[in-house]
């Protein structure tokens, strides 16, 4: 490759000096020419002069009055073109073509001027004066324009949405399990439609996107449809009740003729008894260790106090769980279950400690359990016993409710929502002004019903949680991990990461995130939308850069690995814009995983859908009379137990030594 030394341009420049030199001598050929009459009378003539123009005559160079005149702009094009200056950024072209347009207008317009009734040698002068003029006002605009820095960069794409833009899948790849979103994506500066394949969904979706702005319309009410009409039994877990509640009841009364055992639908729903189903959280026939009993007063505890789980192990928190465990399974085995509920659980935990603890005594399987309070009561260490017990009593107290005790003391169905027999889609509803109390319920439920769900040789399931760290689910990384084989999808809506880790801690929170196969996410800002975009990877992008001299510009160009979607992006997306990476199976392949796009909902054809929902059907009448009879019988339960209970102890002298008498 050819260097370029002072030498080369110093070459360069006399050249173009020639030529410039060139242009002005052709000029003055014309003027002289042209202007012959008026040199004459100047004096300045020569027969020498005369015969050179005589043979330059010879040539055509004056063929016609424009033929020189275009010989020598020709010319004074040509020096310009490798003129060189300080080059600025800030000269732009309308300023050159200022100088330039006046300037062929005063050097080609001036031949008029011969067609003036004035003197020659007046017109000469006005003529050459005109002519220089012109020539020097294009000699000036051109010299700007050599100037001015063509810089190739694209100004019009100053936010590089189109170098970030990467192609994405445009085929539908659909199976009996799959979620499909159209979609349309950006590629360049070309809009194509693409698809959205969750084609494998029991390896866990994950929904993103701050409040309001559409998780439900554009993503999870798709999910929804789409899995009943494919055959899923399903639970959908409804914060703000019953926006998810009613699309599934319509869809299910749409599609119910598609499966081959026809599924039931039911209603948790703890402010409008009307619409509720009953249902016992605390099933005997789906308790068959006690472990399960532990498990699920681990749930409703840190459920209550969202503050104990990341305090799990600590003796403050496991002493009110071994305690509530000890009540749930004693209630277990009294009369295989008969009371074994959590509203009976709630007032037997509330009796004084002589008749609780002497009933608890009775049942050989939690001695363990219940030995150390026990103990702490007979040596009177009540400051001990009090910190131990009380955290829980008076955490379950505040569930002490008659809408919550008659719904939780029924029994309308139970919840093996994927049993191939007796399927089911169940629903239930929290209450955003309501949350702590009744997200520590449903977390319950919630955990009861994984239990079941999350088994070999059950129908296929669905399981859906809008805000889903407003409950709380032991073990959700487990469920994720394990329960592909067995067919269980699971959709969790979440506004951000901080939220996860606040509710459930740094340590879950991250495997939760982790672990999840398919994420779509909407706008979300700070921590979440880096962690998402190192998710995403980078792409090749083009990289331009300009460097300015006192004499030329370079614009260099190379590739570099970046940001496919960078945070800034994400934290920037519109309604509807989504990011994400979907995961896919050995059957079907795919290798443009990641995604962002705009998500295409018929908005019209969903609001006239909406529009012919029908509300879900009343399915008891209820006055408040026969919900207090209940909660007042709930009560009368317990005291029959205990009186029942302490007369047969009494009447037996192999069992008096059981009963606690503390005065």
């Amino acid at each position: 490759m050819a260097m370029q030394t002072g030498e080369n341009e110093q070459a360069l420049r006399k050249i173009l000096d020639m030529t410039r030199l060139i242009s002005i001598l052709v000029l003055s050929l014309h003027f002289y020419y042209y202007c012959y009459t008026a040199f004459e009378q100047w004096q300045f003539v020569s027969e020498f002069s005369d015969s050179i123009l005589g043979n330059i005559y010879k040539t055509g160079l004056f063929k016609s009055f424009y033929t020189s005149k275009f010989f020598a702009l020709g010319f004074l094009v040509i020096s310009l073109l490798g003129a060189k200056g300080r080059k600025d950024e800030k000269l732009k072209y309308k300023k050159a073509f200022a100088y330039i347009l006046p300037g062929i207008l005063f050097y080609f317009l001036g031949g008029f001027l011969f067609y003036l009734k004035m003197e020659i040698v007046q017109v000469s002068i006005s003529y050459m004066i005109t002519t220089i003029g012109g020539y020097l006002l294009m000699l000036s605009g051109g010299t700007l324009l050599s100037r001015i820095i063509k810089n190739r960069l694209n100004h019009k794409d100053i936010f590089n949405k189109e170098n970030e833009t990467f192609p994405q899948e445009e085929r539908l790849l659909e199976n009996e399990y799959s979620i499909n979103l159209p979609a349309r994506y950006h590629l360049k500066d070309k809009l194509r439609n693409s698809w959205i394949n969750i084609i494998n969904p029991f390896r866990a979706l994950m929904v993103l996107r701050t409040p309001g702005s559409g998780k439900s319309y554009f993503v999870i009410r798709h999910v929804i449809t789409q899995h009943i009409r494919k055959g899923f039994t399903m639970f959908i877990y409804d914060f703000k009740f019953d926006d998810l509640s009613k699309i599934a009841y319509n869809t299910w009364i749409k599609y119910k003729h598609l499966y081959p055992v026809v599924p039931k639908f039911y209603v948790i729903n703890f402010d409008d008894l009307n619409r509720s189903h009953r249902c016992n959280a605390l099933d005997p026939k789906s308790m068959t260790d006690i472990t399960d009993a532990t498990e699920s007063a681990r749930t409703i505890l840190l459920g209550l106090n969202r503050e104990w789980i990341k305090r799990q192990g600590d003796f403050f928190v496991e002493s009110p769980i071994n305690f509530l465990s000890a009540i749930i399974w004693y209630l277990r085995k009294y009369k295989d279950g008969e009371f074994c509920t959590l509203p009976h659980v709630i007032e037997l935990m509330q009796t004084d400690y002589d008749s609780l603890f002497t009933l608890l005594r009775t049942e050989k399987e939690i001695e363990v359990l219940i030995n150390p309070f026990v103990n702490a009561y007979l040596n009177d260490v009540m400051e001990q016993l009090e910190g131990q017990i009380a955290s829980a009593k008076i955490a379950m107290a505040r569930l002490s409710s008659p809408q919550l005790y008659y719904v939780l003391s029924g029994n309308d169905f139970t919840l093996d929502i994927n049993n191939p027999s007796a399927p089911k889609i169940v629903c239930m509803g929290n209450n955003p002004q309501k949350i702590q109390i009744y997200g520590a319920v449903l977390s319950l439920y919630v955990n009861r019903l994984v239990k079941q769900v999350n088994q070999k040789g059950k129908q296929k399931s669905s399981l859906i949680f809008d805000e889903f760290p407003t409950i709380y689910l032991n073990n959700i990384d487990s469920l994720i991990a394990t329960a592909r084989s067995n067919k269980v999808a699971t959709c969790l809506g979440i506004q951000d990461f901080s939220q996860l880790r606040k509710d459930y801690g740094r340590e879950q929170a991250d495997v939760i995130m982790n672990i999840t196969g398919n994420i779509v996410s909407g706008q979300v800002t700070g921590d979440t939308a880096k962690q998402l975009s190192e998710r995403f990877g980078k792409i090749m992008q083009d990289r331009e850069s300009l460097s300015i001299n006192s004499g030329d510009t370079s614009i260099s160009r190379s590739k570099q690995l970046e940001s496919a979607v960078p945070p800034s992006k994400i934290s920037s997306l519109s309604s509807g814009e989504f990011v994400g990476m979907v995961a896919d199976d050995p059957d079907c392949k795919i290798e443009l995983k990641t995604f962002h796009c705009e998500i295409l909902n018929d908005h019209e054809a969903l609001k006239k859908e909406q529009e012919n929902y029908i509300d879900i059907e009343v399915i008891r009448k209820l006055d408040n009379a026969m919900v207090q009879r209940n909660y007042l019988q709930i009560k009368q339960d317990i005291q029959d137990i205990i009186h029942s209970e302490m007369e047969r102890l009494l009447n037996d002298p192999g069992l008096a030594y059981l009963v606690i008498k503390k005065k």
